[in-house]
């Protein structure tokens, strides 16, 4: 289930990438797509339109992935017996100070 979901994000990434790199700059930045670029399909407002939507359900979409997959690896790791990282690790009876000296 969680590589299904990665996978699925990848693509939603990709995505989301792309449409963000085809949208108009306002500040001179890549704007790869123009009302001139796309032909007579739409017009130049409705393409924003259109890419300013595409926008944000994927980046909708991609939030909703990446908190799922936070809550399934969670799960995951808590019944497999995952450990917290930030927890001391363990102490064994081999380990000694590093910085003691003997005389």
């Amino acid at each position: 289930m969680t590589t299904l979901l990665l996978i699925i994000n990848l693509f939603v990434t990709i995505a989301l990438i792309g449409v963000i790199l085809i949208q108009r700059s306002e500040g001179g930045g890549l704007g790869i797509g123009s009302s001139q670029g796309m032909g007579s399909f739409m017009t130049g407002r409705g393409t924003a339109t259109l890419l300013t939507r595409a926008t944000a359900a994927l980046a909708g979409v991609f939030m909703v992935l990446c908190l799922l997959l936070a809550v399934l690896n969670k799960g995951a790791s808590t019944n497999s017996g995952g450990k917290d990282i930030l927890a001391q690790p363990p102490a064994t009876e081999n380990s000694a100070p590093a910085n003691t000296t003997q005389h």
